[in-house]
């Protein structure tokens, strides 16, 4: 059998073969994995299991609490952090009683070993294995297999868990994404946040902290260690990380426990709603936290966090949409970062698109990536291939970040696109159907290193294979080259400012039949459900507009209808609306309304005015010629319903000001008078303004708005009332990061010639196709 990671994984998964039929598909991996992890640990315990045995004698003998005994037995596990006290192994059990046995060597682990066998429910498993017969068989085909750290290292077998946990994933309709990242993802995040520190690692006694919120199996922080290991064998890497799926956790712990790591520090749980490693700093972090998940059930723990403690807690910046909690592990991360006075920190993390430009300027999402920028904590993106990972073929990105740039570094960003840096899968595993090499990695890393811009340089890479299904066009458009490219941008040209760009009301009045009919339904909520019950229900017998008219309004009698009828129709009515609606007194105030209109239209007319600025005047008079007492809720719900907008109307005056003209601002010189026009809703628009720190806010937004807009709206202005929060100039500061934007190559359409060719040629085989039918 080959000792390679897929083929050992292929056969320690034919244990399926023995489950089939007495456990489920989505069981497979609860039973799999757990004897795959205690193979393992058997055999790298191998070498010391005589010394330990030889070590328990006398330590049971001093009556020693269990931490005590644990602490004089792991000096004799060979440098390990865990042992084994059971006399037995997988290949002694015997046929006659192995349930308890292997229960009994289970318990004889330490406690941290122990521990990663009680997330998987494994004694629960060994029961249910024992009654369908099936243990001895699965024991006896564990313990064949060869899986001592002579031949098979820490590395591979961390790829054999990967893909055991991928068959497991698959088996039981879970998403194997959650789990565990690509390993060549994994050694490009890692190069990239390790390598401006090559020189440091390299130095005699030096310790770093490593930390994964999201660990997973451990692949980052394997990755890391191993990294730095190659760099220098003599420094010290401590690893610390946090998992919520147990399975996972387990399979870290087992694989931190391997390695001779503090497995304290590897905990269990949320890491956004319950961080157990609250007050650590770490030197370098590295995460893939699950893609679009929402954080809906830890909503409240969030929000209060934020609200409580702001920036002395780890949300300060703000909160992202409900829907994607990405932005909330880079924040927590950035809490994480070791303080610059001593030393700093670096983050590697990968992310998908949305955190790159969701939200406007004033959301969540922007006023996150601007406390990220505005505090200079990003070094660079890099553009990954689709098809990368095992749950998604989306668009990714890998975000670095430091609090100790390097000088030149400093107010930038670098971008990296690497897009075409793959090739394709022999097998495609799930979704992942491209996988980088180590050229391509190399491509990036380089090109990070040497902090330069690349202009778009062309790739000795294959092209896209094309499916040759259907008619193939005679003139096919040629594909765009493959190319790797690099920009470097200062921080702020990632910034803008949305200012509100208003423009004048303009309204027309008319006291014609068909607007004050209107008045005899509520203008609010209930309109709709009025309109209805008054098709429906009114006649002109019972509900006549004479002053004494006794019945209208009355719906007593169809009540039950009425209420039937809108709970389908009109269902976002309240129960209070409800009510209001078949009470009577609503109907008879709106028809007192609807008269009032009438005696007025005698005053005024019918004809259509066009200047709204004169409605008050006319409405005052003729309320006084007709002797017609309005208040003001009459007055507005009058006016609403004659009044309708005209761009060929006048502008409608708000206020008339003292002093000096500002049409930029709304203050407009008009007839010797400095007036301010009502805005209209309807046409108001934004316009998002670059930042420029060499020049001040409002010359900005002027010059922007003087080339730009006035042009074309030369009655507009902008509202100075629209005000950043935080630094309280005009405008409301956004940020995004365009990404594809700025790596966009264009292709120009085919010419209309060889399109028509191809049309011709399509209509051409249409018309044979008919003449076959008919024939």
């Amino acid at each position: 059998m080959s000792q390679t990671p897929n083929n050992l994984a292929a056969y320690i998964w034919s244990l399926a073969d023995l489950l089939r039929g007495d456990f489920k598909q989505s069981q497979y991996g609860r039973i799999i994995l757990p004897f795959t992890l205690l193979r393992r640990l058997e055999c790298v315990l191998a070498d010391s299991k005589d010394a330990v045995l030889a070590q328990v004698k006398k330590v049971q003998a001093m009556n020693l609490p269990e931490e005590a005994q644990e602490k004089l037995l792991l000096r004799a596990a060979n440098d390990l952090k865990f042992y084994n006290t059971s006399k037995m192994d997988l290949s002694t059990l015997g046929e006659a009683g192995i349930a308890a046995n292997l229960t009994a060597y289970i318990q004889g682990f330490s406690k941290d070993a122990r521990e990663i066998f009680e997330h998987f429910n494994f004694l629960e498993f060994i029961g249910l294995l024992n009654d369908a017969n099936l243990l001895y068989k699965i024991v006896q085909k564990v313990r064949t297999t060869d899986l001592s750290p002579k031949v098979i290292s820490n590395h591979d077998m961390g790829l054999v868990f990967e893909e055991l946990i991928r068959r497991f994933a698959e088996s039981s309709n879970e998403t194997a994404g959650e789990h565990f990242t690509p390993r060549d993802i994994i050694r490009l995040t890692t190069s990239l946040v390790f390598m401006e520190d090559d020189d440091a690692l390299t130095k005699p006694g030096i310790i770093r902290t490593i930390y994964d919120p999201t660990a997973g199996t451990g692949g980052f922080l394997s990755a890391g260690m191993e990294y730095v290991h190659e760099l220098n064998p003599q420094t010290k890497m401590v690893s610390y990380g946090q998992e919520l799926n147990p399975e996972s956790y387990a399979i870290c712990k087992a694989d931190m426990l391997i390695k001779g790591q503090e497995v304290i520090n590897i905990k269990l749980g949320n890491t956004l709603s319950n961080d157990q490693l609250y007050a650590d700093k770490f030197d370098y972090m590295l995460s893939n936290p699950p893609f679009g998940v929402d954080w809906k059930k830890i909503e409240t723990d969030i929000k209060d966090e934020h609200t409580l403690k702001g920036f002395d807690g780890r949300f300060g910046p703000g909160l992202p949409r409900v829907s994607d909690g990405s932005l909330l592990f880079l924040l927590h991360l950035i809490s994480k970062l070791r303080d610059s006075a001593k030393g700093g920190a670096r983050i590697g993390i990968i992310l998908n698109g949305s955190p790159l430009f969701t939200g406007g300027a004033g959301s969540g999402e922007s006023e996150i990536r601007r406390y990220i920028l505005e505090a200079d904590l990003l070094e660079a993106i890099v553009a990954l291939p689709t098809d990368m990972f095992y749950n998604t073929g989306i668009s990714t990105y890998v975000w670095v970040l430091s609090n100790k740039k390097a000088a030149e570094r400093k107010g930038k960003v670098q971008l990296i696109n690497g897009v075409n840096l793959c090739g394709k899968m022999r097998k495609s595993l799930g979704s992942k159907r491209n996988v980088m090499d180590d050229d391509d990695i190399a491509t990036i890393t380089r090109c990070f290193g040497a902090y330069e811009v690349v202009d778009a340089r062309e790739l000795d890479k294959p092209a896209e294979q094309k499916s040759n299904r259907g008619r193939q066009s005679a003139n096919p458009k040629s594909e765009a080259a493959k190319t790797f490219a690099s920009k470097i941008f200062n921080t702020y040209q990632f910034g803008y400012r949305r200012i509100t760009i208003e423009r004048p009301l303009r309204e027309s009045y008319q006291f014609s039949d068909e607007r004050i009919d209107t008045l005899r339904f509520d203008s609010g909520a209930l309109t709709a459900a009025m309109q209805w019950v008054y098709a429906e229900y009114a006649t002109e017998d019972s509900w006549s507009e004479s002053p004494d008219c006794k019945n209208y309004g009355d719906l007593t009698e169809h009540f039950e209808a009425i209420r039937k009828h809108c709970k389908s129709h009109f269902s976002e009515l309240k129960e209070k609306q409800l009510k209001d609606l078949l009470d009577r007194n609503l109907w008879l105030d709106q028809k007192k309304l609807l008269l009032k209109a009438r005696q007025l239209q005698t005053a005024i007319g019918l004809e259509q005015h066009d200047d709204m600025n004169r409605f008050d005047d006319a409405l005052n008079a003729a309320s006084k010629k007709a002797a017609v007492d309005l208040d003001a809720k009459d007055k507005k719900q009058i006016k609403a319903a004659v009044s309708w907008k005209n761009p060929a109307a006048e502008k409608v005056i708000k206020k008339i000001h003292k002093g000096k003209a500002n049409p930029i601002y709304g203050l407009f010189a008009v007839d010797g008078q400095i007036i301010e026009y009502q805005a209209d809703s309807d046409l108001r628009d934004n316009e998002n303004v670059p930042l420029d720190p060499s020049q001040t806010v409002n010359a900005i937004n002027e010059a922007y708005f003087i080339k730009e807009v006035q042009p074309h709206v030369p009655d507009a202005w902008i509202d100075a009332s629209k005000k950043d929060d935080k630094d309280q100039q005009i405008g409301i500061v956004g940020y995004e990061i365009p990404f594809n934007r700025h790596f966009y190559q264009y292709q120009p359409p085919r010419d209309l010639i060889e399109i028509d060719a191809d049309l011709d040629a399509v209509s051409a085989e249409i018309m044979l196709l008919l003449q076959e039918v008919h024939s």
